[in-house]
This record gives structure tokens, C-alpha cells and sequence, in this order.
């Protein structure tokens, strides 16, 4: 059935009582089955006055398109049939008209419909709205945060397909126009029984490529975190298509692709995680530990992260304690490396959802000109109230906001109904009605209820589980009477009751709660090994997710609890709430199945007792079921007496006074109050609807006659003034048609012969283009056939050349193969000439010698003649002696027998030559070559300047101290007389990197920065401060002093100092000496490029860089701070 054609009224093409105020009787099963006949007509909403009652279809209905929108647009809310574009409408026009802040609260239980009423909202508010290029972008931000929220916070459970896991409060901020100009989401987050859409439509939306770079494979079944639910896909949700719409709506909001990119990496981890599992494995001392079966996992998790697998490996599986300021650590046991497992999969989603409602907020936020001129229309869209098979701790603070917001609904409703009696001057009359109240504080009571119970178990020292708690919650809510339990007297014979929980009665009803796991989900620690490590984590995010990892920022502190976390959030969020024209939309889910056109009464009639929507019709029912504006009523009944029909000129209190008299109704069925007329029973109502129905057919028929009567007559008077115009017309219109005929054949003939002109024209330019190509063509072919005749003679030509080269290079190669056999047969006769002939001389030798000597003299010639060969190598090397300069290479070369002799001998000498030339030298001159020597050890093949200051000698002072009378008297106060080094430096300011001119003098007790004009003393550095030098490999002359910190000390306090000096060399050998005689230890030098530097509290990164700036400072540094990283570029 059509409801939005036109400017329906509510009591017109409707199938019972769009306003339940108006059912008689009032009893639950009129409301029900008001509902019911309402339903089954695809009828969803009804009105409770100004509340909306919205019945879950499950599925897709017209009534959310444009047309129904403009429908609705800028109409009285009863003007036309119930729906949640009208309570949205008049929300904003109070809010941009009356300046009036409004909050829609939509509240029900799981799977009613919350998310997509919420979705409707924004839908609404961002067509209505004005346009403009930036108004669209805030619009389009504003509404692409949806599908990303959804697929962050919201999973299937088993009673609805797109549940939502964590509470959302949209502030929509809008300009004095009703224009959107910005936005603020809060959170409060809850982890529920199945795990978030965006993980499986990461794995489905992903092409193979991408989840390869991830470290993922296709499908659920691979993840611990998602095969255990039973339940891979959603009928009503495309995973593939929705992981496009996240994707472009996180582009739209305004996230980079790296950080899409670092999300997706974090997910990943997540879920990698998951599939980690230990094994155990006893320690020597008699505990329990536990290794990582599966470290091939953890072995991804960190390429994911960015970490050493040996880190997180050991995190997972050890933990460290503080005892007694000591810190220890202790192996887990295979629950506990799970329980930490599990934590830290936990912590890492929830802090990146919080990310990510900052990173939106950021982008949606309002531009700081209009902060404090804005409106705001809140929208809360929260988990509804949960009863599952199993409940626990989850259900119980997702049940306990449930009662706060029925609580507030309540509260609330009773006091605008008050107001608005008070306001019109009508007697009030109470209403009975459940106050929740009592449930709440036996819930959030300071140091009474059960969260307080909650936490004082957990912070508690001594044996503590879920057991303890459930015996303190019976001793301490016994007596409470919405507590029940196993223990307590009045519940000790209810068998119902499992002796391991405890039942609560809410307003919607009775919960079972199991106390398992209680404790464990309140305190949800995250062990510090897992927050150092995923703070060592190169990630861009994790830093920023786990600032509590930082070594420098550790706290023994206990984190807050779960309970307490949420019960603050809770009572934030019913402040905001309460500080807004609350407007309401109560929704109601039909069944249990998710099946459309299904109206089960029991499931229906439960949620309408606990929604209070009983008490709501009863207390607009308390005095007058029906109220309405003067000048609405007297504009919608005027016809129903003679003195208001058709206009009133008077007031419309008096208008309606006249109305109410014409038609005979007694006093005491309505009441005047000062801008409204309220009435009693709604039957006066509908006898009044029925009257004006009746009226309105009289006057229809009325003016339908009088209408008639005009038409005709208006109808003949055009046909006679018709007449008049045709036959006008018709002549003027043959003879104009005559002139363009005889028009048309002369521009015919004059057509013709200027075409026969132009084609005996165009004929003769034809031929002579035709002439004219032959010509071309035919030149074209001559000038071919020479080029062709020509190149084949200079191929001729370049044969014979060819030819006549080649047989010359056979020919000389043949002779010069003839001559080099002849050479080389020479050769080996010469060869074979000389051999034979000492052959033939030693025969001689050995026939002559043979009889003078013993056949065993061999040996003694063979030692007599090494030992001769060696006395005589010894009597050349004294003669020949290299000079005694300790740098000459000179050195005579030995035979091959004796060339380790020589060797040892070189050595030898080297070092008395040396210690001759030692011997020479003074004290002064020692101290500058072992100068020399320390700064070779340091720099040789490591610093790019190095070998520039080899030949420079080292001078110490140059800017003339000892000379300088300022400086006589500053020593006097500092006992730093003798000065070992002193220049003028560029110090690097630690907030820009700019750099200022100083005067840097190195003592024998300290380092000492100066004030070049002055000598004003700007730092003294005791020596014993100085811990280590940093300097890079390339040629830039920047060097970092880090100093220890130390109480009382300023320079320390200041952090570390980073000077430029054209004598760093120099500067850098002469401190570690120095300091290695005044402490005994020399400090550290680091030559890298790249170091930590700290500024006052903060550690900056330092990164030197070769390259090329426009505006260098120095002459040739270029210095630039951003954020916690410095960096230095060669220019």
C-alpha cells in the first residue's frame, strides 16, 4: 500500500492507530495487536506522541527514497504517517531553528534494527541539508564512516547478521544555517561471541598478490580466530563488494594508502597470531614453561610488525616481574602464554579501533572558526540487551548500559510530559511505572555494587577467582531483591540456578549470568614484555598503539579495569545525553529467525514490558490522550462551523473555542491550555475526523459545481475567441506560403547554375593535379633507377676491396706463421745446445774431483755451502744497510732460501731504528705523534675527512686563550686554567637545527661553551658527564656530546650537545684523551650515520645523509627537525 502520496494525514489510508496515545482501550494486547495488523501491512512505524516505535521488517521496504524523503521534508510530524524521517526531521529543524542541541536515541534489543535506523538518520539529515563543495565532503565523510565503523565493530552472532560490538555516539555539528560542518564519534567498545566482518572481507576482497605480501592464504579455515564459529558466510552481507565500499570510504575520509596498507598489516598479524600455539616444556627448577610449536607463525608476525623474532618469541612465552625493585622473569606455563596470546591479538584490535575513531574525528572535526559557532544533533547507536544461552561478563556491562539508557528514557520521558502540563497550565496527574533505578545501583553503586565488588576482587592481594567473587557478591547482595543466586536462602531450593553464577532481574527480564572468567575479562592485563616489545616494533602504528612500551615511560601502576573503564564511559556518555532534546526511537524485533512478515506476540510482547512502552502511552494518557497546536487544529477543523469557515480573523484559542461549541462537545472532554488544545478521549477524536469527513464531501460536491460551472463557460469563451484567431491566421498563413514557394524555385534555379560553374572548374583543376602528380611520379622513378644503378656499383667496388684485403691479411699471416716456426726451431736448438753442454762440463767436473774425495762429502760440501752463501748474504747486508729514517722502504733483496732470515731482520732493524729516532725526539713532540696515533686508531678508514688532517698539525688553541684577559678571569672561577683545546663552534639548536655561534673550550677538568664576544659561561660540562661521541662517515663536521644525566647538573638536564667545527679531527682526539686521564675511562666514539641523540626528555633520531640543498647552512650542512628525527645533509 502506497502511505506517501501526496499530504496523507495520519488518520487517513492507515490500518490501525498510527498513534498508540489514541488506542482505546489501552490495554497491552490493543497495543499488541495494533502492532501486529500495522506489521503485516508493511506498516513499521507508530508514534507513542513524539516516540517512534520501528518493528524490524528483515527486508527491503520503498520507504526510504528520495521522493519519500522530499515528502517529508520540513512537515509537521503528524502530518503524515509515522516514520523515522519525521522525529529526524523535527529534530533538526528544532536544532537549526530554536538553537536547541538534539540527541536521537535509538535503543532495543540485538538485532532490532538499530544500525540501519541509524543509517536512515544520516541519510536523511545529509539530503535535507544545504550544498556547497565543502558541505558535501563533510556529508560524505560523515556517511562513508558507517560501512568502516561496521565492518570494525560489528559481527554476526546468532541473533542478528550485523550486530554491533562496540557503541557508537555521532555528535553532528552543524553551522546557523542547518548546514553539516563537521563530527565527533565516541566509542565504548565490547569484545562479543564471533569475530569483526573486516577480517573475513579482507581474506575474500583481497586478490592473491596482496594477501601474499601479508603472509595470509585464501579462506577462513586456515585461522583459529574464525574456523571455530561454524559460520563462514553471511546471506545478507557480500564480503567481497563490502570490503570495496570500506576501502573507498577509508580512502574518502581521508586515510593514505600506507596507512590502509598498515591496518591491513595489523589485521594480519592478528590473525597469524591466533594460529600460535605452545607446548610445554619443563624447566629445571621444577616449573612449568612452554615453547612455540609453531614458530613459523610468530617467524611472520614479526616481518609483519617489523621485530626481532627473538623479542616477541620471547615475550609470548615469558614474563617479567618487579620484585621488591627487582626485576625478574619468569617462564609461562601453556595457559598463560595463551591467556598473554590472546591479550595481546586483544589489544592491538581494540587500541586500532580507537586509532581509528581518532583518525576519523580528526578528519570530520569542525574548522577551529566555527568551533563556537555550531549546533549539535547527536545520533546513539548502542548493543542492545542480550540474553544468550550462555552469559557472562560481555552480556553483563552490555546489560548494565541497556538499564542506564532505559533508566535516562524514563527519567526523561516522565519530566518533558511534566513540563509540558506544567508549561500549559494542566493539572498533572502521576503515573505508576517500574523505576530501574534500583537495578542500576546494585550494579554501579560506589564501594556496594558488583562492579565495585568486581574490581575489589581483582585488585585485591591472596588466592582470588571467580568463586571468591560469586561469595562476596552473596554476602554483600543477598538481601538485594533483583539478586538472585544458589547460596542466598530465598534461592536455595531453585534448581534453575547453577551453583558457578547468579541471576540478575532486569527490567527487560531475568539473566543468567556464569561468573567464569569474570575476573579474567575485568582485568584483561597486557603483560609489559608485550607492550615493550611491540613498542621496539618498527610499525609506524604500534609506537604510537603502545606508548606504555617505552622504556622511559614505564609505570609499576596497575591499569584500570575493564568494569571501571566502561562504567565511566557509561556515565560520560548519559551526561551528554542528558544536556539534549532527547528524541526517541524504540526498536522491536518481530521473532527470533530473522524471518520477514513473522509476528511472534510473546517475543513482542516481552520487549514492549521491559521497553516500558506501556508506561510511556499510560503517562500520555494520564490527563489527555490528544494535544495539538491552536493554529494547526483551527486550520485542520475550521470547516465544521459556519463562523470559522472558510477564514478567521481572530485569535485561534477563540477559533477553536467556536469550532468545539458548533459541534456540541461538553467541557469536560477538553482543556485549554496556553498554546495548545488538549483532549480527553480519543473517541471525541475520531467523531471528530468522522464530522470533518463528512464536511469535506459537502464542500467537495459544492465546489466541484462551481468549478463545473466555470469550466464550461471559460470553455466557450476561448472556442469563440479560437475562431477569430484561426481565420487570421489562415490567411496569413496562404499567402506567406504562396511568397516561399515562388522564393524557393528561384533559389533552386540559381542553385543549379552555380553548381554547373563549379564543376567545369573543378574538372580543369583535376587535370592539372593529375599532370602535375604523373610528372612528379615519373621523376620519382628516374631518380630510383640511378640511386639503384649507382649503389650497385659502389657494392662492386667495396667486394673487390673486401677481396683484395682478405687474400693480403692469408698472405701475410702465412709468412709470419713460416717465420715464427723458424724462431722458434732456433731456439730449441740453442736450447738443447746449452744443455748438453753443462751436462758435458759437470761429467768433466765429477771425473776430475771423483778421485780426490769420499762418497760421503756430499752432505758436508752441501752444508759448507749454505753456511758460506749465508756468511756471505751477511757480510753484503752490513754493507749495504738501508738509511735510519723510520719511514725509508728501502731493503736489499735476499736469495729465496734466506727470505725468512730477511724478513725477521727487516723487523728487527725497523724497531731499533725506530727506537733510535724515539730517542731523539722531546716530550712535546711525543705528545703530538701520540695525538696523531689516537686519532688514526678512530678515524683511519672510517671518516671521510680523515686523511685531509693527516699532514696538519695540531695546534689546540686557536682562538688565543691563554692571551685573552676575559678568560683569565673566568678560569680563576672555574679552575679550568689549562686549556687544551678552544675554537669557535656552531652549536645546534635541539627545537629548530639551527645553528649559533659559540666558543668551545675544552679543559683538563672540563668542557666549557662560551659566549664568543662576551665569554659569558652559557654551559660547564664536567668531564666525568661526557659519555660518548658521535660522529658520521661522510665529510660534514657535526659531532654529538652525550652527556649522562645527573641531578643538579643543567647541562644535563639541557640533554645532549651537537656541534659543527672545522677542526673535528682534533676536536674529538683531544676529548678522549682527556677524559681518559681525568676519569681513567675513555669515553665511546661511534662513528655511524646514523645515532639517538636526547633533547631535554625527548630522544631524537639524528640522520646524516649525503645530498644536495637549496639553502645549506654552514656552507655545507643542511639541517632540518621534524618531529623526534633530526637530519643532516652534505650539500
Amino acid at each position: 500500500m502506497a502511505l506517501h502520496q501526496g499530504t496523507l494525514q495520519i488518520f487517513e489510508n492507515n490500518v490501525g492507530v498510527s498513534d498508540a496515545v489514541l488506542l482505546d482501550p489501552v490495554t497491552e494486547d490493543a497495543f499488541l495487536d495494533n502492532l501486529a495488523a500495522r506489521f503485516n501491512k508493511q506498516q513499521i512505524y507508530t508514534y507513542i506522541g513524539n516516540v517512534v516505535i520501528s518493528v524490524n521488517p528483515y527486508e527491503k521496504l520503498p520507504l526510504y527514497t528520495h521522493a519519500v524523503i522530499e515528502e517529508y521534508r520540513s512537515r509537521n510530524i503528524y502530518e503524515l504517517p509515522p516514520h523515522i524521517y519525521a522525529i529526524t526531521d523535527d529534530a533538526y529543524r528544532s536544532m537549526r531553528d530554536k538553537n536547541l542541541d538534539q540527541c536521537i536515541i535509538i535503543s532495543g534489543e540485538s538485532g532490532s534494527g538499530k544500525t540501519e535506523a541509524s543509517k536512515v538518520i544520516m541519510q536523511y539529515v545529509a539530503e535535507v541539508s544545504g550544498k556547497g563543495r565543502d558541505i558535501d565532503r563533510v556529508k560524505e565523510q560523515l556517511l562513508q564512516s558507517n560501512p568502516v565503523l561496521e565492518a570494525f565493530g560489528n559481527a554476526k552472532t546468532t541473533r542478528n547478521d550485523n550486530s554491533s560490538r562496540f557503541g557508537k555516539y555521532m555528535d553532528i555539528e552543524f553551522d546557523f544555517k542547518g548546514d553539516p560542518v563537521g563530527g565527533v564519534i565516541t566509542n565504548s567498545q565490547n569484545q562479543g561471541e564471533r569475530n569483526f566482518h573486516i577480517f573475513y572481507q579482507m581474506l575474500q576482497g583481497l586478490d592473491p598478490t596482496a594477501l601474499s605480501e601479508l603472509k595470509l592464504v585464501p579462506g577462513v579455515e586456515s585461522y583459529s580466530f574464525l574456523n571455530k564459529s561454524g559460520c563462514v558466510d553471511v546471506d545478507a552481507r557480500d564480503d567481497v563488494g563490502d570490503f570495496q565500499v570500506v576501502q573507498n570510504g577509508m580512502e574518502i575520509i581521508g586515510f593514505s594508502e600506507e596507512e590502509r596498507n598498515q591496518v591491513l598489516q595489523l589485521l594480519a598479524s592478528i590473525l597469524k597470531l591466533g594460529n600460535v600455539q605452545f607446548e610445554d616444556r619443563p624447566n629445571e627448577d621444577g616449573t612449568d614453561g612452554s615453547d612455540v610449536v609453531n614458530i613459523k607463525e610468530v617467524e611472520e608476525v614479526s616481518q609483519l610488525l617489523g621485530c626481532s623474532l627473538d623479542i616477541l618469541s620471547s615475550a609470548l612465552n615469558t614474563r617479567t616481574v618487579a620484585v621488591r625493585g627487582d626485576m625478574v622473569k619468569t617462564d609461562l606455563n601453556v595457559a598463560d602464554a595463551m591467556y598473554a596470546r590472546t591479550a595481546l591479538c586483544k589489544a592491538i584490535y581494540s587500541r586500532m579501533f580507537s586509532w581509528l575513531i581518532t583518525r576519523i574525528n580528526d578528519s570530520i572535526k569542525v574548522k577551529e572558526n566555527l568551533a563556537n559557532r555550531t549546533k549539535v544533533m547527536g545520533v546513539l547507536d548502542i548493543y542492545g540487551f542480550e540474553v544468550l544461552e550462555t552469559n557472562s561478563f560481555e552480556q553483563f556491562i552490555i546489560n548494565y548500559c541497556n538499564e542506564k539508557l532505559q533508566q535516562i528514557f524514563i527519567e526523561l520521558t516522565l519530566k518533558e510530559e511534566q513540563e509540558e502540563y506544567v508549561k500549559e497550565g494542566i493539572e498533572w496527574i502521576h503515573v505508576d511505572y517500574f523505576n530501574n533505578s534500583v537495578i542500576c545501583d546494585l550494579i554501579e553503586k560506589n564501594n556496594q555494587g558488583i562492579l565495585a565488588l568486581l574490581d575489589e576482587e581483582c585488585l585485591r592481594p591472596g588466592n582470588t577467582s571467580d568463586s571468591t567473587f560469586l561469595e562476596k557478591m552473596d554476602t554483600r547482595c543477598a538481601s538485594h531483591p533483583h539478586y538472585e543466586s544458589r547460596k542466598c536462602k530465598k534461592n536455595q531450593s531453585d534448581k534453575t540456578l547453577p551453583h558457578e553464577a547468579f541471576r540478575l532481574r532486569h527490567y527487560a527480564g531475568n539473566v543468567l549470568y556464569q561468573v567464569s572468567g569474570f575476573l579474567d575479562k575485568n582485568n584483561d592485563l597486557l603483560f609489559r614484555d608485550l607492550s615493550q616489545a611491540m613498542y621496539q616494533c618498527s610499525h609506524p602504528l604500534l609506537k604510537h598503539l603502545f606508548p606504555e612500551g617505552r622504556p622511559s615511560e614505564q609505570s609499576l601502576k596497575r591499569p584500570a579495569t575493564t568494569g571501571s573503564q566502561f562504567k565511566v564511559s557509561v556515565t560520560e556518555l548519559m551526561k551528554n545525553l542528558g544536556s539534549k532534546n532527547p528524541n526517541y526511537i524504540r526498536c522491536i524485533k518481530p521473532n527470533d529467525f530473522k524471518k520477514e512478515r513473522d509476528f511472534d506476540l510473546e517475543i513482542v510482547k516481552h520487549q514492549v514490558r521491559y521497553l516500558g512502552l506501556m508506561e510511556n502511552v499510560r503517562v500520555r494518557r494520564a490527563g489527555y490522550a490528544f494535544r495539538q497546536v491552536y493554529p494547526q487544529f483551527l486550520f485542520r477543523y475550521k470547516m465544521m462551523a459556519e463562523e470559522t469557515w472558510p477564514h478567521w480573523e481572530g485569535e485561534p484559542r477563540e477559533g477553536v473555542k467556536k469550532i468545539l461549541e458548533a459541534q456540541g462537545v461538553s467541557q469536560e472532554e477538553y482543556a485549554f491550555g496556553k498554546t495548545k488544545i488538549f483532549i480527553r478521549n480519543p473517541r471525541l477524536l475520531f467523531d471528530m475526523e468522522e464530522r470533518r469527513r463528512q464536511r469535506m464531501q459537502d464542500l467537495a460536491t459544492l465546489i466541484r459545481a462551481q468549478w463545473l460551472g466555470w469550466k464550461h463557460r471559460t470553455h466557450y469563451r476561448k472556442m469563440k475567441a479560437s475562431q477569430v484567431v484561426i481565420s487570421s491566421r489562415f490567411r496569413g498563413y496562404f499567402a506567406k506560403k504562396c511568397y516561399q514557394r515562388t522564393k524557393r524555385s528561384t533559389l533552386i534555379i540559381q542553385c543549379y547554375a552555380r553548381g554547373w560553374k563549379a564543376r567545369v572548374l573543378l574538372r580543369e583543376l583535376k587535370l592539372a593535379k593529375r599532370k602535375e602528380e604523373a610528372a612528379t611520379y615519373i621523376r620519382k622513378f628516374y631518380l630510383g633507377y640511378k640511386a639503384r644503378v649507382l649503389l650497385a656499383r659502389l657494392k662492386h667496388e667495396k667486394y673487390l676491396n673486401d677481396c683484395a684485403t682478405t687474400i693480403r691479411k692469408i698472405y701475410l699471416g702465412y709468412k709470419a706463421r713460416k717465420l715464427l716456426a723458424a724462431m722458434k726451431h732456433e731456439k730449441r736448438v740453442l736450447w738443447a745446445n746449452g744443455v748438453i753442454h753443462k751436462y758435458y762440463r759437470g761429467w768433466q767436473v765429477r771425473r776430475d774431483v771423483r778421485p780426490r774425495f769420499r762418497r760421503i762429502a756430499g752432505p758436508k760440501i752441501s752444508r759448507f755451502m749454505v753456511t758460506a752463501l749465508k756468511r756471505q748474504y751477511l757480510l753484503n747486508l752490513r754493507k749495504s744497510l738501508p738509511s735510519m729514517s723510520p719511514i725509508s722502504q728501502d731493503w736489499p733483496s735476499p736469495p729465496n732460501r734466506l727470505k725468512p732470515t730477511s724478513d725477521e731482520l727487516r723487523k728487527i732493524f725497523h724497531g731499533w731504528r725506530c727506537a733510535k729516532y724515539r730517542g731523539k725526539l722531546d716530550e712535546l713532540t711525543k705528545h703530538k705523534l701520540k695525538e696523531k696515533m689516537v686519532a688514526s686508531n678512530l678515524f683511519k678508514d672510517k671518516k671521510e675527512i680523515y686523511p685531509q688532517s693527516v699532514p696538519v698539525p695540531f695546534k689546540g688553541d686557536y682562538a688565543e686563550m691563554d692571551s685573552n684577559q676575559k678568560w683569565q678571569k673566568l678560569y680563576k672561577s672555574t679552575q679550568d686554567a689549562y686549556v687544551v683545546f678552544a675554537d669557535t663552534v656552531n652549536k645546534v639548536n635541539r627545537a629548530d637545527g639551527k645553528m649559533v655561534s659559540k666558543l668551545l673550550v675544552l679543559s683538563t677538568q672540563s668542557l666549557l661553551v662560551l659566549d664568543p664576544k662576551t665569554l659569558a659561561l652559557k654551559y660547564r660540562i664536567p668531564l666525568a658527564l661526557i659519555q660518548k661521541i658521535s660522529v658520521s662517515p661522510y665529510k660534514d663536521s657535526l659531532c654529538v656530546f652525550h652527556i649522562h644525566k645527573e641531578n643538579g647538573e643543567v647541562a644535563s638536564k639541557k640533554g645532549d650537545f651537537v656541534f659543527s667545527t672545522s677542526h673535528l679531527i682534533e676536536a674529538v682526539t683531544k676529548t678522549q684523551m682527556v677524559v681518559q686521564n681525568s676519569v681513567g675511562k675513555p669515553p665511546e666514539v661511534q662513528i655511524l650515520p646514523q645515532v639517538q641523540a636526547e633533547f631535554k626528555s625527548t630522544s631524537v633520531e639524528v640522520n646524516f645523509k649525503k645530498g644536495q640543498g637549496d639553502n645549506p647552512v654552514n656552507g655545507n650542512l643542511k639541517l632540518a627537525r621534524k618531529g623526534n628525527r633530526l637530519d643532516v645533509i652534505e650539500t
